[in-house]
């Protein structure tokens, strides 16, 4: 994996101890933890951070949370820099077969927060022995993100009053990049994920008498096929959103001639711009309404809005960007990465505080990206872990550099 020639010595320092991370991160996935139940998982970062010789641990954040302070050989600029990573796995099956497949039936970390939480102990270590920063580095160690608000709950539970981080950055695997590259934006990264939840109310009835029936399925059907004009005619081609009914619920697969008297839809809403949000939440509910009322049905919108949007801060961007290119060179860094529609709860972190949330590569060799992430044969690339680590540490190392008279006498 290239590295810049300046800073060979960071990358050289971690991948002493590759095969520990490596072997510590197969740990983890071989005992996948959800969110809030990472009890094993929490243990053993807080275990790792003690033998790194840390400054402070301290556990029990928003339950399951973890954070490290490490304190750099000086630390009078009155700076701190926070680092994120997330911990907890997927409700999934997994379908590998090596070694360190998980152990937990149903149970998979099938998107990677087991490298990220490893890249972050990597970055621990190093930080901790070297101390090359004057500041105080936050490490932060998450739970929850799949779907449970983990950031939210730490922030909640008082995550920035103890750790007055100036800037926090975060990052996750990308297996459509490949292993050496780091891909990061200034603004939108991740989408706004919202759920939504159609009940449509009709009148039950015998299938051969539809005239004295509502049927709510043929409701719902039309509400589908309606939905999918609130992107192409309403929101601007400059904008982007995504509107997806993906489950339907009506009546019973084995009772042919029943109509229901009711369905339900539920789906998902993606954007980028709270003004946007706004708009397809209050059309939505006037499309759904206005459709049941056409066709003798009455219906209702339950519209929740679960992560916002994970955006970037222009400055805390360009910075992990000039980071990343003093590590593996510029041209492996993709500055004007697309977001994605999915969505990240680190959101919640950079509605608080400036920073960025980056994307590193881990395709393997010769561009195969390998699995996507949420597959059931995932899993993460261990070739990246001291790059990632390095990367980690050399935000808190240029965030807040030593003079250089301080280098000369350590």
């Amino acid at each position: 994996m290239r590295m810049q020639a300046s800073h060979h010595g960071i990358f050289r320092h971690i991948a002493q101890f590759h095969p520990q991370l490596t072997a510590f991160r197969r740990d983890l996935h071989a005992h996948p933890e959800l969110g809030f139940e990472e009890v094993r998982t929490a243990s053993r970062v807080a275990e790792a951070l003690k033998l790194t010789r840390v400054d402070e641990i301290h556990t029990g954040i928003a339950r399951t949370g973890v954070v490290a302070v490490i304190r750099g050989r000086r630390h009078d600029s009155g700076r701190s820099i926070a680092l994120r990573a997330d911990m907890d796995a997927l409700p999934m099956r997994e379908e590998n077969d090596f070694a360190w497949r998980s152990g937990k039936p149903g149970l998979m970390h099938g998107c990677g927060h087991d490298g990220h939480t490893t890249m972050l102990l990597g970055a621990a270590r190093y930080l901790a022995e070297t101390r090359r920063f004057n500041g105080t580095a936050y490490l932060i160690f998450q739970p929850g993100e799949e779907g449970f608000a983990g950031a939210k709950a730490m922030i909640d539970d008082g995550l920035f009053e103890r750790f007055p981080a100036d800037a926090v950055y975060a990052m996750h695997n990308w297996p459509h990049l490949s292993a050496g590259q780091v891909g990061v934006s200034p603004g939108p990264m991740m989408a706004a994920a919202d759920r939504i939840e159609i009940t449509v109310n009709g009148k039950g009835g015998h299938g051969a008498h539809p005239h004295l029936a509502v049927d709510p399925v043929l409701v719902a059907a039309h509400i589908i096929t309606a939905a999918q004009s609130l992107v192409s005619r309403n929101v601007s081609p400059f904008d982007q959103a995504v509107v997806s009914i993906c489950a339907m619920q009506g009546g019973d697969v084995g009772a042919m001639s029943v109509i229901p008297r009711q369905a339900k839809l539920v789906g998902t809403v993606r954007s980028f711009r709270p003004q946007v949000q706004d708009m397809i939440e209050e059309r939505l509910a006037r499309l759904v309404e206005s459709v049941a009322v056409g066709l003798g049905a009455s219906a209702t919108l339950d519209y929740q809005r679960i992560y916002p949007a994970t955006v970037n801060t222009p400055r805390e961007a360009q910075f992990a960007a000039d980071v990343a290119a003093s590590l593996v060179g510029e041209d492996h860094v993709v500055r004007n990465l697309p977001p994605s529609m999915g969505a990240e709860d680190f959101a919640f972190m950079l509605q608080v505080k400036p920073g960025a949330y980056l994307r590193i590569g881990q395709g393997r060799d010769g561009g195969d990206p390998g699995c996507f992430l949420h597959s059931s044969r995932y899993d993460f690339n261990d070739d990246i872990l001291p790059l990632g680590s390095a990367l980690f540490a050399s935000l808190v190392e240029q965030a807040m550099p030593l003079s250089p008279l301080d280098e000369e006498n350590r």
